[in-house]
């Protein structure tokens, strides 16, 4: 399906993003200060940007690991069935973990993952979402950390895709169509 035109408009700045995950890494140090070692598990693909400009302001012993769980595919709007694509490597029982994910939206994505790694009997599970739009959400979760707050505009950069692209760009953007 041939794609619709559109042009991104910034929303949120490289510079306020990096200053918010400073402030956040601060914040997640001191709940975490008395751990030998955190497990960051990023969701992808999203949080990849993401996970790494954190870790990087983490003043902790950090182990990384990475989740794929989907509800979109390629598409615009949820499909509220979550699915794991790629499970974690490492056993998290009796850990520490912070679960890093790009954008709360209905909620159904992070809840699911939260249920699902609560399994596994970790000592304490956290998360932390870059952006969140509580107008959305159709589940009864929030996030532990939310860098932002967003209305319900359709988002990219930063990590967060349309249809695989403008993962690149440096700053969060909003979608907007334009007449072909």
């Amino acid at each position: 399906m041939p794609q619709r035109p559109y042009m991104i408009d910034q929303l949120i700045s490289a510079k306020a993003i990096a200053a918010r995950i400073e402030s956040l890494a601060r914040e997640i140090g001191d709940e975490f200060r008395d751990t030998d070692k955190l497990v960051v598990v990023g969701l992808l693909r999203g949080s990849f940007v993401f996970i790494a400009d954190l870790v990087r302001e983490l003043d902790l012993p950090v182990e990384v690991d990475f989740l794929e769980a989907s509800s979109y595919g390629d598409a615009m709007e949820s499909s509220r069935e979550v699915r794991i694509l790629k499970d974690l490597r490492a056993a998290i029982e009796g850990r520490d973990v912070l679960v890093v994910e790009d954008i709360v939206d209905t909620g159904h994505t992070l809840s699911h993952v939260t249920r699902y790694l609560m399994t596994r009997k970790p000592a304490r599970l956290k998360t932390i979402a870059l952006l969140d739009k509580p107008s959305r959400r159709e589940v009864d979760f929030t996030a532990d950390w939310i860098g932002f707050s967003i209305p319900d505009e359709f988002v990219v950069g930063y990590g967060i895709d349309f249809a695989q692209r403008n993962r690149n760009l440096p700053f969060i953007g909003k979608v907007r169509f334009t007449e072909d």
